[in-house]
């Protein structure tokens, strides 16, 4: 299933919105596409640990993250909370009708808490 989120960036002095796609399908491992840093890149275990703390299931399936546009850098922790929520939506754990209507920014603690970013 593709479900959207979205979040934002900072190009120069300007914030960018940045799209958030996450595609679930017949497969495994989970994939970062679209310029992520390392610490995007570390978002996987977060999450990981995040949604075991707190009940949630991780899809055993493939599950790819675009961070949309593609030729955007992107830094930092602050997409740990739209990667997630995406993929809870994506894989049918919670509702995606909201996710349109809202900027998502969010460090996830391991416990599953929601940390502030700059």
């Amino acid at each position: 299933m593709f479900v959207k989120s979205y979040c934002s960036s900072i190009s120069g002095i300007e914030a960018v919105t940045v799209a958030v796609e996450v595609n679930i399908t017949a497969g495994i491992g989970m994939y970062l596409v679209g310029l992520p840093d390392n610490a995007v890149r570390e978002s996987q275990e977060r999450i990981r640990a995040a949604f075991e703390n707190c009940e949630y299931k991780m899809s055993g399936k493939k599950v790819v993250v675009n961070l949309s546009p593609a030729d955007l850098r992107k830094e930092g922790s602050a997409y740990d909370l739209p990667i997630a929520v995406a993929m809870l939506a994506a894989s049918g754990q919670i509702d995606a009708a909201p996710l349109s209507r809202y900027v998502l920014l969010g460090e996830l603690s391991l416990d599953g808490s929601i940390l502030p970013v700059k």
